[in-house]
């Protein structure tokens, strides 16, 4: 299996930020640690180019991007200080993306250790997020003609305002979010399908409403190509995510949305989204299950 991954996702922060950049490094020791990724699973998928880039982002931002021209008030937007490395970072992490997306078109899946990165506008970007990973992968696709109808799953507890943003008018992406409702951002954009949960949602209820809508896109939009963001922010002891699952209903929501491609041999490339719990080791033990549950499908 084809894993996307690069010391580049990885760079310095100030003392105590709240983003645990820390965790990407980590998937990568712990898949190996445990066994279910070996070495030659890895590969670092270089830079997303620009003409990419600029598919899915104005020309305006992309420039103050690469030269750290961001404005003090589009920096607090963003939640991170801008610089070289995170320019870098954010290509690299796209590039991830769009990598998976070609392995996953040969192989049935591939996975990126970072991206998810929804937050990011056309013209901005916030909450984390420079580039919108997804949105630039899933444009190369249709601008290539691998791919004729895209269906982003993003269930990062968080609205994926950007992404829906991004896509309002391209009938050829549907956005289906699925996220905590009274929660960031406080103004929502408008996906093709928003399910907006209850606050302290648990495993039980969240699977009930996965299943009644996942498998009925399916069968409306025809997807021949699904992109699957799979944030850990939904867990209980996520500090900015106010649902409450468990480990394990956190890691049945993988194996329902992955089993279903699989079961309609859906290509999927899968980004990681976010998770903000207190114990870094949650997680990342959260992340894991995400691609254990994808060998044990896929083998």
């Amino acid at each position: 299996m084809h894993l996307a991954a690069s010391d580049r996702y990885t760079l310095p922060l100030p003392a105590g930020h709240r983003f645990p950049i820390a965790k990407y490094g980590l998937i990568r020791e712990q898949l190996l640690w445990q066994g279910v990724a070996a070495e030659a699973d890895f590969y670092d998928p270089g830079l997303c180019s620009e003409e990419d880039v600029l598919r899915v982002h104005s020309t305006e931002y992309w420039h103050k991007i690469r030269d750290q021209q961001l404005s003090a008030a589009e920096v607090r937007r963003l939640g991170l200080p801008q610089s070289p490395e995170l320019t870098r970072r954010s290509l690299s992490s796209s590039a991830g993306t769009l990598a998976s997306a070609q392995w996953a078109l040969r192989e049935g899946v591939a996975l990126n250790l970072a991206g998810g990165t929804h937050h990011a506008f056309r013209d901005r970007g916030e909450g984390f997020c420079v580039l919108n990973d997804i949105a630039i992968a899933a444009a190369h696709l249709l601008h290539h003609g691998r791919a004729r109808q895209v269906l982003i799953v993003d269930l990062d507890v968080h609205q994926g305002d950007g992404t829906a943003s991004i896509f309002q008018h391209e009938p050829r992406v549907f956005t289906f979010s699925m996220h905590a409702g009274a929660n960031y951002p406080l103004r929502k954009e408008q996906s093709d399908l928003d399910v907006a949960l209850d606050l302290g949602t648990g495993d039980a209820e969240y699977l009930r409403v996965l299943a009644a809508t996942l498998p009925q896109l399916l069968a409306e939009v025809r997807p021949d190509f699904v992109f699957y963001l799979a944030g850990v922010d939904v867990l209980a002891t996520d500090k900015l995510g106010k649902l409450a699952l468990s480990p394990t209903g956190c890691r049945q929501r993988d194996e329902y949305v992955l089993g279903l491609c699989y079961q309609h041999q859906l290509p999927v490339a899968v980004s990681m989204g976010g998770g903000y719990s207190e114990r870094l080791a949650d997680i990342v033990d959260a992340h894991c299950n995400t691609f254990r549950v994808a060998y044990e499908l896929w083998g």
